[in-house]
């Protein structure tokens, strides 16, 4: 869409061209990124790679931080960190603090997956930001911050 095009949208339609745009993003981000893992012959879904993600940031956090991270609902996470388990990808270890709680380890396994994974990850975000200027991005980044902000003030 030209740029002419787009001075002729209401804010509102704008609104949605970006929600839109935001959609195709992620489809296309979460396309690259299966691209990568399955070159490295790992068969994986794109919600377990990303469950693997904030693991690899920060290992034994618990269930409802894995969902509230990815914006799942808590059984959705049970499923996968249940395949991921029977995997030997991540494991459940009881919380000392509290026994009802399970924390969500990385096993060896995990560990040499993020080794091989997070660096062809990493790749296909350097790829999409190559061409732009990191004030663009911050810029963007603030845009979409007030965008959610609204959302969840309504």
């Amino acid at each position: 869409m030209k740029i002419q095009q787009i001075k002729c949208l209401s804010k509102a339609e704008l609104s949605y061209k970006l929600g839109c745009l935001m959609s195709e993003v992620k489809n296309k981000v979460k396309h690259h990124i299966l691209a990568k893992i399955r070159e490295r012959g790992t068969n994986l879904s794109f919600e377990m790679a990303e469950v693997l993600g904030y693991l690899w940031k920060n290992d034994g956090i618990n269930q409802q931080e894995i969902a509230d991270l990815t914006f799942r609902d808590k059984s959705s996470i049970t499923y996968l960190v249940n395949n991921l388990v029977d995997r030997n990808i991540v494991t459940r270890v009881e919380d000392k603090n509290d026994r009802r709680n399970k924390l969500i380890y990385l096993t060896q396994e995990g560990q040499c997956l993020k080794e091989q994974l997070q660096p062809k990850v990493a790749e296909v975000y350097e790829k999409i930001s190559e061409e732009l200027e990191i004030e663009e991005l911050q810029a963007s980044i603030v845009v979409l911050n007030k965008i959610i902000y609204k959302l969840v003030t309504l």
